[in-house]
């Protein structure tokens, strides 16, 4: 399937890094019968390290290694851990309202309702609150023109029938003589607060303003919106702060045109909205908002469209789509800063939106989100207009935002099939800019369709007889609870001092958490031994008398009876420490579920996992995870939901034996297991093992078949699989099996997880069992790792955000393909995991798409919120319309050619086409499909006068004009005005060109000269270049003519490199410093220096290597470059430069086009 037009087999990734991995030696095996201990592959093993004295000088190598990387981590918590939640809420954002329709939804009792919530709730007391402030003109056009602005101020000044009249040029919206400052002080209050979160005055933040934002477009009211909030907000993160990369993230139930319209050509903000659709038919009726359309030019990719085909959506609707599509996206993007324009009418009750979704559900959006750009969020409230619900809404997010674990969701269930329609569809338009999103649907079973039809109808029953979930926010003296005593020490190897399971192990732990300051900000629980009734829930009474009797033993004994055992050793208090470790385990979970503690950890040994009923296994005698769910049960007395996590890198053998029959525990295992040759060898942790009986589908497998598994691969399992079976069995205790053995430096595991992805691990799983979550130590051994480990999940249970982490890689095709495994055999199981692969978009676009057309002048509002296609006939030229043509139907703008080429069809000359245009419309600018075209840049461009994007496309089988520029992109911004002016529309000069600065022609070559395609991929170093074709009617030229059109960058975060010119001027005709060359030379915009290009001796490019200064000025067209974005750049800041160039090389001021 196409998305965007491209050739699927001709299509290549983004990605920052090679997918390729390094081969992997299947062949070598391990004999069975090898103990635990031994290191993979073609490592020695243990014994023979022991053997030859040198395993205390290995271990200690690893360990400086490690050391020394983990110095690098920012992991102090008095430089990292932020705290607080800024809210900014004031009173004056009432101050408007419709003049002509009392009843209008986007009111002063909004605002009103949610305070009074808050109220109720205490939750205004424990945020730090910050004064609204009014945005700055200079503010507010880092997005919007200075016309536009202009315009908006002089409403101030109007009476109710001036503001009725401009408020009827628009598109759902009202007018009123505050609305201004109004708008102004919303987009004030959230970049008041992107100063305080960007400088660590606090965590994280919310906005609760109004009027709404994301529907206002640069020069264009919308859906209620002045201002674009969340926009300005990440422009000025960009421009004040030096933030490189923003992530938006939209959940308001209408698609936020505004917001996409403006960002989607910029690779450095990522779009993602999840929006009602209905193919077409719900505002703002455009096809722009549907899955196909990802962006264009340098931001293709970048924008991420979720669009909801039916109504009823649910909470398991959006979480799918955030584990599916925006986390792994967010993984690979690395956000600095997270916006949301948190609207709330997509919660029950709501009369726009008409969906299911519940408070509860955004709580848990809320918390997905915190776990990216270090904990940065910032919440701007857009729509909501259930007052009730959207009160609960607001709540529910301030709660996770001050770290209140999430509710339990009231019949998670799994995504409906349409949502997992548009999830797929939304991935196949992505999957060729994202490596992480690499097969990440696949073809569904003919069976899994009926199934699919009984559960949702069964279901639908349970649904419609439920009422709305309670919101339960436990009031808790702690939060995390910590089990340790040192009495556990006490078991050891009595014939070798070198064990990997050596008593320091919980020693180095515990002693790192009070160095770094997180033991004393944990409750620390009195240890117990587990008494012989906990312990008979899953061993038997002939076992545990057996380990019983060791204590009494003689030293000879013992090594027999450790002996008889696979991988173990006894001493004579291995009893005793195997009964606190399991003791431990119950009072933490004593304390959980009695509400002492939300969550906890137990730094407990030996461990537990691998202990059978019957049997002592792989350094592990009572198996504590399984004894503490077993307890967890008989506390509750009835069959409490348990999911029981294992990332040990070895399988948990036992714990999968005790629970394979049992529905009531689902049991995740991510392991080592190369193909049965990993401890404990055989097939039992193959993928294929699935639970039996009435515990079908409860047994989860995940078998690495090779090593460095790392952050990437277990964060993709996450997103792709146990997060989303995990949602679906909605546990109401989540206990983890917390072995560090698969982090980096460990001399066995042979992995590479960092602490910081253990960190993202435990914050993820946090959102599930109302926070009810243990972690319990198993294995690792390692004492660097397994306490930064440790202490970096401490970190994330105590609320603290998890550390950003860094993409080393792509997970590794050997991660992909045990992951996909997995999915293929529990599909049957868990609809959740049922991602089809589309059939070239036949199911993602079976309906016609439907043309948004102009509502009546009688009710300027109406046309938000509806499902019919309304809209308003443009009058004078005044208003701006969209077109409404399909991205997917579209083929240009979306090659990946070192440069683009487009055929001129017959048509008037340029000559004839300047002379036709009014004279004040020849130093425009127009912007249709996403191009902006400086009208001095090549005389081959025309404007049409008074033609708007209404005129090309008008009805359901409307077809461009033929004249139209670049027609193919759908729904941007065409020509635009000032209501009240009768002359056609216009562009703000001040608008960033974004598109074409220039364009040349060539003699009609069918092919690009070696030396165009030199000038026009100059520093790419031979890379493809994201190149716009246009088609357009000229005069005089013969059809097969060729001209190529670079899509420059609107902005770049670099642009603060560029320093003022020298005093002695610019010379362009100076030669290289180095060779000495006058032949296509370059001036670097930092030191001003000049060396010649890539195609002669590329001194520019080692000029770059060596200083990392980022924008150089092309000598030979004027043209600006920038390394470190792979893009050209056009914007003001570089006006002043490239007019002292021009000067020096022709003589005169360069032409303006206003």
């Amino acid at each position: 399937m196409t998305s965007t037009g491209q050739d699927s087999s001709t299509r290549q990734r983004r990605g920052r890094h090679n997918p390729q991995s390094p081969p992997q030696d299947s062949s070598a095996t391990l004999k069975r019968g090898v103990k635990k201990g031994t290191a993979p592959h073609s490592s020695p093993n243990l014994a023979e390290v022991k053997k030859k004295g040198k395993m205390k000088k290995l271990s200690q190598a690893v360990e400086e290694d490690l050391i020394a990387g983990l110095q690098e981590l920012d992991l102090n918590p008095e430089t990292r851990v932020l705290v607080g939640t800024g809210l900014v809420f004031d009173e004056q954002l009432n101050d408007f309202h419709c003049l002509w329709d009392d009843s209008f939804p986007e009111c002063p009792e909004r605002l009103h309702a949610i305070k009074e919530q808050l109220i109720l709730e205490s939750l205004l007391d424990r945020c730090v609150s910050f004064q609204a402030r009014f945005a700055e003109k200079e503010e507010l056009m880092l997005v919007h023109s200075l016309e536009y602005i202009d315009l908006m101020e002089t409403t101030q000044y109007m009476n109710e029938g001036e503001l009725r009249i401009l408020a009827g040029t628009y598109d759902s919206v009202y007018l009123h003589p505050n609305s201004y400052s109004c708008a102004c002080l919303a987009t004030g209050s959230v970049l008041r607060l992107v100063d305080a979160v960007l400088a660590a005055e606090i965590r994280n933040g919310m906005a609760v303003i109004r009027p709404p934002g994301h529907h206002a477009q640069r020069s264009l009211m919308d859906g209620y919106c002045m201002f674009n909030h969340v926009a300005v907000a990440a422009r000025y993160a960009q421009k004040k702060h030096r933030i490189q990369r923003v992530l938006i993230v939209d959940w308001d139930v209408h698609h936020g045109q505004g917001t996409q319209f403006i960002f989607d050509q910029d690779p450095s903000v990522l779009y993602f909205s999840i929006h009602r659709y209905e193919q077409g038919r719900f505002w703002p009726h455009l096809k722009a908002s549907n899955w196909s359309t990802t962006g264009f030019g340098q931001g293709q990719g970048y924008t991420i469209n979720v669009p909801w085909n039916q109504v009823g959506m649910r909470d398991a609707d959006y979480i799918a789509a955030f584990l599916n599509i925006l986390l792994p996206v967010a993984f690979e993007f690395q956000p600095q800063l997270v916006l949301v324009a948190a609207g709330f009418d997509a919660l029950q009750g709501d009369p726009k939106g008409e969906m299911a979704t519940t408070p509860p559900g955004f709580a848990h959006l809320t918390h997905l989100l915190m776990g990216l750009a270090g904990g940065k969020l910032i919440l701007s409230l857009e729509g909501g207009y259930n007052l009730h619900a959207l009160a609960k809404g607001v709540s529910a997010s301030l709660h996770s935002l001050l770290g209140d674990p999430c509710p339990m969701l009231e019949f998670p269930s799994a995504p409906c099939a349409s949502a997992r329609t548009s999830i797929s569809c939304t991935l196949e338009a992505l999957e060729p800019f994202w490596e992480i999103l690499a097969g990440s649907v696949e073809p569904q079973e003919e069976d899994e369709v009926e199934e699919d039809r009984a559960e949702e109808e069964d279901e639908e029953r349970r649904w419609e007889s439920a009422a709305l979930p309670l919101d339960a926010w436990p009031a808790l003296q702690e939060r995390t609870g910590l089990v340790y005593d040192e009495k556990m020490m006490s078991h050891c190897n009595l014939w070798d001092n070198h064990h990997p399971e050596t008593p320091q192990r919980i020693l180095r732990i515990m002693c790192h958490l009070e160095e770094l300051g997180l033991a004393s900000r944990c409750l620390i629980l009195p240890v117990r031994p587990a008494m012989d009734a906990e312990l008979l829930t899953c061993h038997s009474a002939e076992y545990v008398e057996r380990i019983r009797a060791t204590e009494k033993m003689k030293t000879r004994e013992l090594h027999r009876e450790g002996a008889s055992f696979d991988s173990i050793y006894i001493c004579p208090s291995t009893f005793s420490c195997a009964q606190l470790a399991a003791g431990a385990a119950c009072r933490l979970v004593e304390a959980v579920l009695s509400g002492e503690v939300l969550n906890g950890i137990a730094i407990v040994r030996p461990p537990g996992h691998h202990a059978e009923a019957d049997a002592a296994c792989g350094f592990c005698f009572f198996n504590s995870v399984a004894v503490a769910a077993r307890h967890a049960q008989a506390i509750a007395g009835r069959a409490l939901r348990i999911l029981i996590v294992d990332w040990d890198v070895h399988h948990g053998n036992g714990t999968q034996h005790m629970f394979e029959d049992d529905p009531s525990v689902l049991y995740v295992s991510l392991h080592r297991y190369d193909r049965g040759t990993f401890f404990p060898m055989g097939d039992e942790g193959a993928s294929s093992q699935v639970g039996r009986a009435a515990g079908l589908g409860f047994t989860v497998n995940v078998p690495w078949n090779g090593p460095r598994m790392g952050d990437a691969d277990y964060l993709m399992t996450w997103y792709r699989l146990v997060l989303p079976i995990a949602y679906e069995f909605n546990p109401e205790l989540v206990l983890v099996s917390a072995g560090f053995d698969a982090a980096q430096g460990d001399p066995l595991g042979g992995c590479q997880v960092t602490p910081e992805g253990y960190a993202h691990l435990t914050h993820l799983l946090m959102g599930l069992a109302n926070g009810r979550i243990i972690l319990v130590l198993e294995g690792g051994y390692n004492l660097a790792s397994i306490s930064e480990s440790m202490a970096a999940c401490t970190h994330s249970l105590l609320g603290d955000p998890p550390p950003p982490l860094t993409l080393l890689r792509p997970p590794q095709p050997g991660a992909l393909a045990s992951i996909t495994e997995t999915i293929q055999v529990h599909r049957k199981y868990w609809r959740s995991l049922r991602l089809m692969k589309m059939e070239d978009g036949e199911e993602c676009s079976s309906s016609k798409p439907f043309i948004k057309k102009p509502p009546k002048m009688t009710n300027p509002v109406s046309a938000k919120g509806t499902t019919t296609p309304k809209g308003k006939v443009p009058e004078a030229g005044l208003r701006k319309t969209t077109s409404a043509l399909s991205a997917k139907e579209c083929t240009l703008g979306h090659t990946k050619s070192k440069s683009a080429k487009a055929v001129l069809a017959q048509g008037p000359s340029p000559e004839q086409a300047a002379s036709a245009a009014p004279p004040d419309q020849a130093t425009s600018k127009e912007t249709e499909g996403g191009a902006t075209v400086d009208q001095h840049a090549s005389a081959a461009t025309t404007d049409v006068p008074n033609q708007t994007a209404s005129e090309e496309a008008v009805g359901d089988e409307a077809e461009p004009v033929g004249t139209s520029l670049a027609s193919c992109a759908a729904d941007k911004e065409s020509t635009e005005a000032s209501p009240g002016q009768g002359a056609a529309a216009q562009q703000s000069p001040e608008q960033p060109t974004g598109s074409l600065s220039s364009l040349e022609l060539s003699s009609g070559a069918q092919e690009a000269p070696e030396s165009e395609e030199g000038l026009l991929g100059e520093a790419t170093g031979g890379q493809s270049m994201n190149s716009l074709m246009l088609t357009q009617a000229f005069g005089n030229l013969n059809g097969q003519d060729v001209f190529y059109a670079v899509t420059p960058l609107s902005w770049c975060p670099h642009l603060t490199a560029v320093c003022p010119i020298p005093a002695e001027g610019l010379d362009v005709a100076q030669p290289c410093e180095t060779c000495g060359t006058v032949q296509e030379n370059w001036v670097c915009l930092t030191c001003y220096q000049v060396y010649c290009s890539r195609y002669v001796n590329s001194h520019m490019v080692h000029h770059h290597e060596a200083s990392q200064h980022p924008l150089v000025l092309s000598c030979v067209d004027l043209s600006t470059w920038c390394y470190h974005c792979q893009a050209y750049v056009h914007h003001q800041d570089l006006q002043e430069v490239k007019s002292a160039a021009h000067q020096n090389k022709f003589g005169e001021d360069i032409p303006h086009s206003h």
